[in-house]
């Protein structure tokens, strides 16, 4: 119960990743409200931390709407008293698409829920974690850091790159706040955001290369798990990682150094 009296936030919380990490901390005794802008798949989040012996709100919000996120964490503050970690994993694939096919809407949407969703979730919670310390956790991907191999995923490769930079802007900002700021890189992970991926004329986009039999070395081809990236997310805002800030850490099983 190593973050046993911790108040946490995870944004995103609904499935994969951001379920796995709620579940995840609330193991290990924070207090956490989940965040999603689906009410049901939120709600089933919490009522399974709860069914599990720990404490949970549900919070539903769009990362990208001010007003909603304002009032999201009013409501996480009035109930727990404070933020202790914060994990920013909203996110969506968007359009993929040659840069010449690619919409200005389409751009503007990616944008939105993965840069101004990021910053809007930190704007609004940064206060809290002023005032006595704490861990935020940015879930970016290895797309953008480590791989831009990803046919047409201009719009989702730039937001990642943009929320490690981000990272390590506010390392620097916020250290002398005892506020530690680090993003984990996922690869291939078994989850449900291709839901949120629509592809067109990727093939115009893309660099004819094969890649190897097995491009995951470490499992031999198949994907990693959200408890995968959760078990990390779970050290970084631990006290085990009291040193580390600023720090991009790649979750791939190798797959970004074959690509």
């Amino acid at each position: 119960m190593e973050l046993q009296g911790k108040i946490a936030l995870v944004t995103g919380a609904g499935s994969g990743i951001g379920k796995a990490t709620a579940l995840k901390l609330a193991a290990e005794g924070a207090r956490v409200a989940v965040l999603s802008r689906t009410e049901s798949e939120v709600l089933q989040t919490c009522q399974e931390i709860i069914a599990a012996g720990g404490q949970s709100i549900e919070l539903t919000a769009d990362t990208s709407d001010e007003a909603q996120m304002r009032a999201a964490v009013d409501k996480m503050t009035e109930n727990f008293g404070g933020i202790d970690i914060v994990v920013a994993n909203a996110g969506i694939n968007g359009v993929w698409a040659p840069i010449d096919d690619l919409k200005p809407d389409e751009w503007d949407r990616t944008m939105a829920v993965n840069l101004r969703g990021t910053y809007m979730t930190l704007h609004l919670t940064v206060p809290y974690l002023k005032m006595n310390g704490g861990s935020i956790v940015v879930v970016s991907s290895i797309n953008g850091t480590r791989t831009f191999t990803t046919p047409g995923a201009t719009a989702y490769t730039v937001t990642k790159a943009g929320q490690v930079a981000m990272v390590q802007q506010l390392a620097l900002e916020l250290g002398k706040h005892g506020i530690r700021v680090n993003a984990v890189c996922p690869g291939a992970i078994d989850t449900s955001i291709s839901a949120n991926t629509t592809s067109r004329h990727r093939e115009e986009a893309e660099v004819p290369v094969i890649w190897p039999k097995g491009e995951i070395p470490i499992t031999g081809g198949k994907a990693g798990s959200s408890d995968d990236v959760a078990e990390t997310i779970l050290f970084l805002a631990s006290e085990r990682a009291r040193h580390i800030t600023g720090t991009p850490v790649w979750i791939d099983g190798g797959q970004g150094l074959l690509r």
